[in-house]
């Protein structure tokens, strides 16, 4: 054998295994990220990416996140589920429009969820603590905290004589809101006027509504089309002087008073889920969490600006007072 033929074999031989071992590598495994809102929503991404943190997964490092936004687009759901599902991702994390997409799609990718609603009545599970399948995520339980907000929100504005609120009819919980904000209404013995609003022309057209009639209060409802649009919201309510209650990640892009769970912390739980399940633990064997704090946040900037005196009760029940 001509020794050049000896190193050329020589060559192929040491090169083979390392294309082999190439190949064989193990793939980073990719987390679907399905959301029927605004990437605006940059708190709850890192909110997320922490959880995996602590979960043991960071983002470039040993997982990938594959981020699918559709904002104003909640019809593509499906189709975008679908496409997660061919690329073979191994997680998907949806709020409630994504989850229900998601499963829809597939009966064994692991999923975890992030909903306002009752997680059983949408069948998304079967029930809290045992959610069978492939589901099972956190619900901060938004519907039922309507009547609160409104009983807080007519106590930060007692001379108020025209209670509105803006519902999202696209939402999955449009229903849902509804019902439970008629319901709340009746108890309090108030009359609520819904606005119905899904896009930026129904966003200024509401406020223009809102505007022409004084002594207005307003209640916005949880919904990613709002929380993506908070900034917005809170500036024209203080712009037209309308006290106004939301969630409490309102208060602190400039909104008057805002009350319930601290939504960072129910993605930050959805990430470490979606850990557990990189780690081979299975949805139907974790349980729905649900909050167990609701927080009262008032932003004392903002009641100045318009004008509230906030009274002192609901200054010594505010979990929070931004000065």
């Amino acid at each position: 054998m001509r020794r050049r033929d000896f190193i050329a074999g020589l060559g192929g031989a040491a090169a083979w295994p390392l294309a082999a071992r190439a190949q064989q590598a193990p793939t980073m495994p990719v987390v679907g990220y399905l959301q029927s809102g605004s990437e605006a929503n940059v708190a709850f991404m890192a909110a997320f990416r922490k959880g995996l943190a602590e979960a043991g997964f960071v983002e470039g490092q040993n997982v990938a996140i594959e981020f699918r936004w559709l904002v104003g687009q909640e019809d593509r759901l499906p189709e975008m589920a679908a496409e997660l599902v061919r690329r073979r991702v191994a997680v998907i994390m949806g709020n409630t429009a994504g989850a229900l997409a998601a499963k829809a799609a597939t009966a064994t990718i692991p999923i975890v969820f992030i909903s306002g609603g009752d997680p059983v009545a949408l069948g998304l599970v079967k029930s809290l603590n045992r959610p069978g399948g492939n589901v099972t995520g956190i619900s901060f339980q938004t519907v039922e905290l309507l009547g609160k907000s409104l009983g807080l929100l007519r106590e930060m504005a007692p001379q108020t004589e025209r209670f509105a609120a803006f519902l999202n009819p696209n939402s999955v919980l449009a229903e849902a809101n509804l019902e439970g904000l008629q319901a709340s209404a009746a108890n309090l013995g108030l009359s609520v006027e819904i606005l119905h609003v899904s896009t930026i022309r129904d966003i200024d057209a509401a406020f223009a509504n809102l505007a022409q009639k004084p002594h207005s209060a307003l209640l916005i409802s949880a919904d990613p089309f709002f929380t993506g649009r908070r900034v917005q919201l809170a500036t024209l309510a203080a712009r037209h002087a309308i006290p106004a209650i939301y969630i409490r990640e309102f208060v602190e892009t400039g909104g008057l008073m805002g009350y319930g769970p601290r939504v960072q912390n129910a993605y930050e739980l959805a990430g470490i889920y979606a850990g557990r399940f990189l780690k081979g633990e299975k949805p139907a064997d974790l349980p729905v969490q649900q909050p167990t704090k609701f927080e009262l946040v008032i932003n004392l900037t903002t009641a100045r600006a318009i004008g509230i005196t906030v009274p002192n009760t609901l200054l010594a029940l505010a979990d929070e007072v931004i000065e």
